[in-house]
């Protein structure tokens, strides 16, 4: 297994240079975010959608962007509002009269980086459309079904602080987000920065860098990265530690509603293989789950009343379970 591992490595080394290619090309456009953009990354390499939530004016969109245009994939950006309706996100099919056959008119869910800016803004039909794109990669017009391309990833962004016209995502599709990311500001640093970059005039691009091919093939290395029993027992421990928090010494019982769901275990193991590719590494250390555990965890574990009332959220749950489950 060692001579496997090693050369899991070596591969790895090989190809791990686009994650660095990508890095170098959003860093012309955005200051900072350093988290936000290594968290994209491993999102994409995972083949796992994330969900950005951060309030107004910090470069969610921009640093969408700046990644979809490092590579030479489709983009698309779908400005959710509250009268969206399903067809403006997956397509119709449209009558032509000369001939009196239907065509199919494709919608902007076809695209390899999708961004749903404001998604929580959308009513639950169009939710209920994303959702078997998100999950399935593929979507139904007029009683056809439509393969999405790869790579297809849904990149989503919403406003924590704004709740008039919104509409709460419903849990089973926060469930399919691999990833809940929450953007802070700026450093002070970071914000005289971006006064000196930043041209109103002229528009700074990023260059693609990255093609799709590039994409899958590393997908598929990231598939073979070693993950031993050590980091695999660690993963179902902290999964069971947020339905089961008793077994670990925790008294969390009263405070937790639903805990996270078997999807976040293979989540866990999926993202800390593509984090340790990120890094050159052949194979899983526990460190690399533990760093990827919060954002992973963060939107599934649910809060009973009480813990809301008492002011715990779900992070603090998941820092006490991180805290007690040892990390082999």
């Amino acid at each position: 297994m060692a001579q496997s591992v090693e050369a899991i490595r070596r591969s790895v080394e090989e190809q791990s240079s686009l994650v660095a290619n990508i890095r170098r090309e959003i860093s012309r456009v955005v200051v900072g975010q350093e988290y936000l953009v290594d968290r994209l990354i491993v999102g994409l390499l995972a083949n796992g959608h994330v969900l950005i939530e951060g309030v107004p004016g910090i470069a969610k969109t921009t640093t969408v962007k700046a990644l979809a245009q490092s590579m030479d994939c489709d983009f698309s950006r779908i400005q959710f509002t509250p009268d969206l309706l399903p067809a403006d996100l997956i397509g119709t099919l449209v009558y032509n009269p000369r001939d009196g056959e239907y065509s199919t008119k494709k919608g902007p869910i076809f695209g390899n980086i999708v961004l749903a800016d404001e998604i929580n803004r959308a009513p639950a039909k169009v939710q209920s459309a994303l959702l078997e794109a998100m999950q399935e990669h593929q979507v139904t017009i007029g009683g056809e079904t439509f393969l999405l391309d790869k790579p297809f990833m849904v990149l989503a962004t919403q406003n924590p602080i704004e709740q008039e016209g919104t509409y709460p995502l419903p849990e089973a599709q926060v469930d399919r987000f691999m990833f809940k990311i929450k953007v802070s500001y700026p450093s002070k640093s970071e914000e005289r920065e971006i006064m000196d970059r930043v041209d109103v005039l002229h528009e700074t691009r990023t260059n693609a860098v990255v093609t799709k091919r590039e994409i899958l093939d590393a997908r598929e290395l990231v598939n073979q990265v070693y993950i031993d029993d050590k980091a695999k027992n660690y993963i179902v421990d902290l999964v069971h530690a947020t339905r089961n928090p008793e077994l670990f010494g925790l008294d969390l019982k009263n405070l937790i509603e639903y805990g996270a769901s078997p999807r976040a275990t293979l989540y866990l193991q999926q993202a800390a293989r593509a984090l340790a590719f990120m890094q050159g590494e052949g194979n899983v250390f526990p460190n690399d789950v533990k760093q990827v555990a919060m954002d992973i965890l963060r939107h599934r574990v649910i809060v009973t009343y009480e813990a809301e009332a008492e002011d715990i959220t779900s992070e603090d749950l998941i820092r006490r379970v991180l805290e007690a489950v040892p990390v082999p």
